[in-house]
This record gives C-alpha cells, sequence and structure tokens, in this order.
C-alpha cells in the first residue's frame, strides 16, 4: 500500500519539483551537485523511492556509538502526517532542512515534505543555519545549539522569529533559552522523540499563553511508566511493538508528561539517587561556561558526583548548594564537553574522559 502513494509523491527543493522516475534514472539531478549536503539528499531520495519497504538511519549515539537501524517508510509517512497534520501544515508551504541526513530528524523533514507537498529549502548543517536565507519560512527543525546560535545576530534573531513553526529537539533546552523564546510571535516547540519513534511522538510549546513545562502526546501515543518511573510508549502508527525507555518521566492527570533524566544517568552515592540532568539545572548558576555531571567509581560511596567543565571552576562555588550530596566531590577540567552528532552530551565518551584523566594525572 504504501508504495502506491510513494509513486505518486514528487518534492520540491529550492523551488525545482523533481517526481520519483528522476530518482530511479541513472542521470543526477542539477540539485545534487550544488553541495555534499545536497548530494546526501539525493541519495536518501533514491533509497526513499527504492522498491524497499525500509530506509537505513542512524541513532543518535548519545549513550554510546551510533548504531544503523532499518525504518518502515510507511511508518515514517505516518509519523509525518501526525506532525503536519497537527501544525497546519499544507502544500506550497516552505520548510528548511538544515539538519543531519544521517539521523531520523533530518530524513524526516524530508518525508514531511514529500507526504504535505511542501517546498523544501536546503541548508548544509551548520551553527548558523539561517545566516545566508532569504525566504521567510513556515516550518523547520533545528538542534538547541543551531536556535541559541541563530539569536546572537541580530540578523538571524529577526528571520528565527518569523519561522511559523519552530521544533527544537536533539537536546536539553536551556532554561535561559526558553525563557528568550517566550515572546516569540509564532509557534516554537520542544519535542520529544527518538529514533524508534520516527522522531517526536510529543510536542512542548515554549512560547505563548499556552507554554508548558510538559509535553502532550499525539491523540494516537499511550503511555505509561515502568516499576522505576521510566517511559514506556504505545505508538502503533510510528513503532511496531511497545517500547521501553530509559526516560525517567512523571505522567500528569491530563495526560501530558515531564522528562527527568535517562535512567542510564543515575548517579548512585552512598545509597543516594542523583539525576544527573536534575544536578546539571540546580548547578548552572553557579557555573560559566559549557560543563556536565558525570561519576566516577568510589571504594567508600560506590559513586561519587563529578563536575566535568571547560572552565576552572571554584569548589566554594557550591558551599551554599542542598541538600549537601548535590555537591561534587571532584572537578575535573577538560578543553571540550564531549557532544554527538545532534548536540547532545556524549555520556559515553565524558564518562571515558573522565577515567583517562585520573590515569594521566
Amino acid at each position: 500500500m504504501y508504495q502506491h502513494y510513494i509513486k505518486k509523491q514528487t518534492i520540491t527543493i529550492d523551488g525545482g519539483t523533481y517526481t520519483p522516475d528522476i530518482f530511479r534514472s541513472k542521470g543526477i539531478p542539477a540539485f545534487a551537485l550544488k553541495s555534499d549536503f545536497h548530494y546526501k539528499l539525493y541519495l536518501f531520495l533514491q533509497e526513499w523511492f527504492s522498491r524497499s519497504p525500509f530506509v537505513k538511519v542512524l541513532t543518535s549515539g548519545s549513550t554510546g556509538a551510533p548504531k544503523e537501524m532499518m525504518m518502515e517508510k510507511e511508518r515514517m509517512m505516518n509519523s509525518a502526517e501526525l506532525t503536519c497534520s497537527f501544525l497546519g501544515l499544507k502544500e506550497g508551504d516552505k520548510a528548511l532542512l538544515c539538519m543531519s541526513l544521517d539521523f531520523i530528524a533530518g530524513k524526516m523533514m524530508v518525508v514531511r515534505a514529500l507526504v504535505a507537498g511542501l517546498d523544501l529549502y536546503i541548508v548544509p548543517v551548520s551553527g548558523h543555519p539561517l545566516k545566508d536565507t532569504k525566504e521567510t519560512f513556515d516550518f523547520t527543525a533545528m538542534i538547541p545549539m543551531q536556535v541559541y546560535n541563530s539569536l546572537q545576530s541580530e540578523e538571524e534573531r529577526s528571520k528565527l522569529e518569523k519561522i511559523k513553526n519552530l521544533l527544537i529537539g536533539g537536546g536539553a533546552i536551556d532554561a535561559q533559552l526558553e525563557k528568550t523564546l517566550n515572546p516569540f510571535p509564532n509557534n516554537v516547540y520542544s519535542s520529544y522523540g527518538m529514533t524508534e519513534t520516527l522522531s517526536h511522538i510529543a510536542l512542548r510549546k515554549l512560547n505563548g499563553e499556552d507554554a508548558s513545562e510538559s509535553y502532550m502526546p499525539f491523540s494516537s501515543v499511550k503511555l505509561s511508566l515502568s516499576g522505576d518511573n521510566a517511559l514506556i510508549i504505545d505508538a502503533p502508527l510510528v513503532a511496531g511493538e511497545r517500547l521501553y525507555t530509559n526516560d525517567i518521566a512523571k505522567i500528569n492527570e491530563d495526560g501530558s508528561f515531564r522528562i527527568i533524566g535517562r535512567k542510564d544517568n543515575v548517579i548512585n552515592s552512598g545509597g543516594i539517587k542523583i539525576q544527573a540532568e536534575t544536578l546539571e539545572e540546580l548547578l548552572k548558576p553557579f557555573i560559566k561556561g559549557q560543563f556536565a555531571i558525570t561519576s566516577l567509581p568510589d571504594q567508600k560511596f560506590g559513586e561519587i558526583v563529578v563536575l566535568v567543565a571547560e572552565e576552572n571552576v571554584n569548589e566554594l562555588l557550591f558551599k551554599d548548594v542542598h541538600p549537601t550530596y548535590y555537591q561534587p566531590k571532584k572537578i575535573i577540567k577538560i578543553d571540550k564537553i564531549p557532544l554527538t552528532e545532534t548536540g547532545k552530551i556524549s555520556r559515553a565518551d565524558l564518562k571515558k574522559l573522565v577515567s583517562s584523566s585520573l590515569i594521566h594525572s
């Protein structure tokens, strides 16, 4: 059934419209020669219009090396329809693709353009995706770093404000960034999802009178919690089976939910469980520059809280942090906090760097 719909799809890229036959022929369309990123888009569209019912996707790699997964095209179209319907996107609306095509977020931007008939404009992945754009966009998705960078330029900030529907995903949104976005005149959302859910299954409004601290799932999604309060997702339109996540969550009475952190990032120090993400948020007012929380084995406590920062940090800054077990037991300075390609803290690489710094210190 999905092949019937794919055969009828066309895609408009930078103002030019292309049919499936172009991607099944031996010739290379002109747009593919504009940049390496345009060529990657061409390769993805070749894969999309092939006879295979699957598309190859990499996981984000925030907790380890990225893994290759095969995703069903039919479910990807279901996901695209959910998003486009929720945002009210229609044929001819202008969308900006500025995220990596190796991962689900970038691929789903293309699928949404295919499903809804959006005019897709392409900007190679960078920290300043709006720098050289001339169009006003109805829709785009960015990682927090791209949004933050765009806000530092008056011209780019003006372009960002004019985007009618801005989705921010791929990493945590800083409280200050959220505060800056709150007065924006158009829709700004934080998205919750993962590779297995084919991008997001829930959105959280960041601006306007209906701004919220909680994510609201799409109506077709059912949520529950495991015994250790990890989120369980039933999303039959986009995932073939129940998904057991590592995200510690709280579900509200209205069905919305908040993410507290990941099970992987719980530090058990002397029998007290400390969520790394919660502690990072608590310490932000005390630290300038980039930092992250991790842990190290300890003979007395089992694990100790370790603060890793790109700048020198005085431990006296934390003397008023309560409860006292939130105060880092060790501070390690490194040149750069490791990030994944999608902008998240690479917890696995961070742990390796911390262990290595002790060995060589």
